[in-house]
């Protein structure tokens, strides 16, 4: 600024010294010199030296020290601009959730609807970096009702609906095949509980056998042992049952004495008849 002022004064030296009085032109012009300055001056000190200084870095891609030298200006003065370039910085450093809380807070602080929609869009590529489609999407079309002629936020809407679609299909494969895993999981327990299954049938089967096994050799030994000793007693195939007890006397000892000299006299006299009805030997003579 202190260049151009200076060169200013230079040609209104010179063009005084020409002429030894000045005519209405010379100062007329003049005049139109100091307005110039005057407009300069008031633009130097409405523009923040900070601003200036961070978006010189940002050109160069130094853009830690331009967010340094932003945030600087917003402590100093808190406008727009200074968090909306603050956000621009943080963005380029990767830094994309607090980028997009500088593009929020910068469109709170303004009016202007081309600026909310740049924030908007700024915000919309916050997320589509980070893969968030769903915001990105919403975002980028709150920026396109504030400024349907935005064509890179038409591009980045289109292309976020491209990827979200994608992404969707992706996911539906995935849960397709997780799902076709889980069914040949449950396949593969019903086969491995079918194979338990049967290989217990068949241990029951095998044990079955060889208790039939057992009871068939058992019932070969009882025979073989039956015709070895005949006066063995066979045992029934159940097994041996508990003997039948003598069941005691109903009668008295008086009774049963009675009833036993009863029987007595009865087989005496039964033995007499017999002696009797035996008869003498016939004793033959010689008939000479």
């Amino acid at each position: 600024m202190s260049k151009v002022f200076n060169y200013l004064v230079r040609i209104v030296l010179y063009r005084f010294q020409l002429r030894n009085r000045p005519t209405f032109s010379t100062a007329l012009y003049f005049v139109l010199v100091l307005v110039l300055l005057n407009t300069l001056t008031v633009y130097a000190q409405t523009r923040d030296p900070l601003i200036y200084q961070g978006n010189q870095l940002y050109k160069k891609g130094k853009y830690q020290e331009a967010a340094a030298a932003y945030e600087q200006a917003a402590k100093k003065k808190k406008s727009s601009d200074a968090l909306y370039n603050l956000g621009s910085s943080l963005y380029q450093q990767k830094q994309y959730e607090k980028a997009a809380q500088q593009f929020v807070e910068s469109n709170r602080l303004t009016t202007d609807p081309q600026k909310k929609a740049a924030g908007l869009h700024n915000i919309g590529n916050t997320f589509l970096e980070q893969k968030n489609w769903d915001e990105a999407i919403r975002y980028y079309k709150e920026a396109l009702r504030l400024n349907p002629k935005a064509q890179n936020s038409r591009y980045n809407l289109a292309y976020a609906m491209a990827m979200k679609k994608k992404q969707d299909q992706q996911n539906q494969n995935k849960d397709n095949k997780d799902q076709q895993n889980k069914d040949n999981k449950n396949q593969q327990k019903q086969d491995q509980n079918k194979d338990q299954n049967k290989d217990q049938q068949n241990k029951d089967d095998k044990d079955q056998q060889k208790q039939d096994q057992n009871k068939e050799d058992k019932n070969k030994q009882d025979k073989n042992d039956q015709n070895q000793d005949p006066n063995k007693p066979k045992e029934p195939e159940d097994g041996p049952k508990e003997r039948p007890q003598p069941r005691p006397s109903k009668l008295s000892k008086e009774q049963a004495d009675q009833i036993l000299n009863a029987l007595n006299q009865e087989e005496k006299k039964l033995k007499e008849k017999k002696e009797k009805g035996k008869g003498q030997p016939v004793r033959l003579e010689k008939d000479w």
